[in-house]
């Protein structure tokens, strides 16, 4: 089968402390601080065979993630962008949706049958470790991470652990075009990325709310229909991309801007007539530039949710944060709390409508050229198609 794998060189920058756990599983635990020279290659490979609890989906589409790009994209010393956890080489892609044409033994894959259409959740959480068992999947002690430490999708075939799949029927009985609903399906990762960040890390907001959601890409986009089918008063976006500031406001934002046009934080603060933003999300993955200004435009008792990933530290005037009685949220990953059957069932009611977000796609045979064009950051949400 064709997969497009990843390889880079294990070089950790000078001053970098190789953990035991990383000397041990040949993780990076930040990608960023090992890997060098990443490369792309679209492969041959074996077509793989579900073992006990897992099963084998034909992928019918992957999408390109953001993570994608900076396994890509490399600092001026060779090291790619990507901060987080990582093992190479593997194949990429953890965006997707498939048909189940296997099932491997044991009684985890007994809840489908060949040719259920499911899409996947990406964080492989063991279930035993002190997190799982707390109830907080994302944070496994354990964690792989499909697509980042073992094969992903942007291949012909992949297995996975029955226990990570959700079927789609939803999605399909919403869009007549089977084609379109595969595509709108493998969006359901990043929209349950943004579902964790605003609801269950940051604990949401009152009906009302104002919302401010700095970068508008898949999970940006994402944001902003979740905030309006949750009741926002107003939803205010911002993003450099002109192409991607026209896709905010096609989903449902109220105001979109460019931020290298006007100050965040002045608009913000008129447009909420000077009360400031109750609840701001930054998907921009640009901290240094947009925590300052979300800063300035916190309401009184007002919420900051980290989803963007960088991999730089940020000055941050806590003082602010005292008066206010302000919050700051990190969050990270989509599994659990009943994330991914609630995203499905907004998708299938309409409420968040992905198929408005995808803007190009690509058969697997171009999967670089998606690549390459996903680094103009001009798209919405880019799919490829096995």
């Amino acid at each position: 089968m064709k997969a497009l794998v990843l390889t880079a060189k294990w070089e950790p920058r000078p001053g970098y402390t190789v953990s035991e756990f990383e000397k041990k599983t040949g993780k990076a635990v930040e990608g960023a601080q090992v890997w060098r020279h990443p490369k792309l290659e679209l492969k041959e490979l074996e077509q793989p065979k579900p073992g006990p609890g897992e099963v084998l989906l034909r992928v019918r589409a992957c999408g390109v993630c953001g993570s994608d790009v900076h396994f890509y994209e490399t600092d001026q010393d060779g090291y790619m962008l990507y901060p987080g956890l990582t093992k190479f080489p593997t194949t990429i892609g953890h965006e997707f949706a498939g048909e189940i044409v296997e099932i491997g033994p044991g009684p985890e894959g007994k809840a489908f049958k060949v040719g259920d259409r499911v899409t996947v959740e990406e964080m492989v959480w063991c279930g035993y470790c002190r997190p799982c068992r707390d109830g907080y999947p994302n944070q496994c002690l354990n964690l792989e991470e499909i697509g980042f430490t073992i094969p992903g999708a942007m291949a012909e075939y992949i297995v996975v652990p029955a226990k990570l799949c959700w079927k789609v029927d939803p999605i399909f009985e919403r869009y007549s075009d089977e084609k379109l609903a595969w595509q709108v399906a493998a969006t359901t990762e990043p929209t349950c990325v943004a579902y964790n960040t605003v609801f269950e890390c940051a604990g949401g907001f009152r009906p009302g709310a104002y919302v401010v959601i700095h970068g508008a890409g898949p999970i940006g986009l994402a944001a902003i229909q979740l905030a309006k089918g949750a009741g926002a008063a107003k939803v205010i976006a911002f993003d450099v991309s002109e192409v991607r500031r026209k896709l905010a406001e096609a989903v449902g934002a109220d105001h979109v801007y460019n931020p290298t046009k006007v100050a965040p934080s002045e608009a913000v603060m008129e447009l909420t007539h000077g009360e400031g933003a109750d609840f701001a999300v930054e998907a921009a993955g640009a901290p240094e530039k947009t925590i300052p200004e979300m800063e300035k435009t916190m309401a009184i008792g007002g919420k900051i949710a980290v989803v963007g990933r960088a991999a730089q530290r940020v000055p941050m005037y806590l003082e602010r944060f005292q008066t206010r009685k302000a919050k700051l949220f990190g969050a990270q990953g989509h599994s659990g709390y009943g994330i991914f059957p609630s995203v499905i069932r907004l998708m299938g009611a309409g409420l968040v409508d992905n198929s408005k977000i995808i803007t190009s796609r690509f058969p697997l045979t171009k999967a670089l050229d998606a690549l390459k064009q996903a680094t103009k950051r001009q798209d919405g949400k880019i799919v490829i198609i096995p």
